[in-house]
């Protein structure tokens, strides 16, 4: 199983390095999509996963319009994380699927809304209260994340932990 995790223009090197801690434990690859609203090398990416920055599989995109020209939603397992996704991020049934891709959008945005008419019914949202805007971007990931491990029965992960193992 392959998943990767796709940051559009990402503004936040504080989130943007969590994201990649996230991307390091689970064994995702981290896709990067410019204009980046920070320096990869910034000291504020690097403390936010500083251990962790040189065991993520990190590719760098051009534009989103590079990215989409190399990996095609329409051949490829993608959903468009977004708080206006048609379906809950836990519906898809991602344990028949080999590789997933989950798009993430700029902090202040999200993604080109454009993008999410055409790809409406891959786009998939967490559930919150009406009242607020949006969860933390890296909080975000964690959660899609993670349930599509949990779909997986966290399938390449530990499963048992060695210091309470009884």
């Amino acid at each position: 199983m392959k998943i990767h995790v796709v940051m559009v223009e990402p503004e936040i090197p504080q989130n943007t390095g969590n994201i990649a801690r996230t991307c390091a434990a689970t064994g995702t690859k981290l896709h990067l999509v410019h204009p980046l609203g920070f320096k990869i090398d910034e000291k504020s990416v690097k403390r936010a996963g500083l251990d962790y920055w040189d065991k993520v599989e990190i590719e760098e995109h051009a534009s989103l319009i590079r990215f989409l020209e190399k990996y095609k939603p329409e051949e490829n397992n993608m959903f468009f994380v977004t708080t206006k996704g048609k379906h809950v991020y836990s519906e898809p049934d991602y344990n028949k699927m080999d590789e997933i891709f989950l798009l993430f959008g700029k902090e202040t945005k999200g993604l080109p809304e454009d993008m999410l008419q055409k790809y409406i019914d891959k786009t998939i949202r967490i559930p919150m209260r009406p009242t607020l805007r949006s969860l933390n971007l890296a909080n975000s990931v964690n959660i899609v994340v993670y349930d599509v491990f949990r779909q997986k029965n966290f399938e390449g992960l530990e499963e048992i932990s060695e210091y309470f193992d009884m």
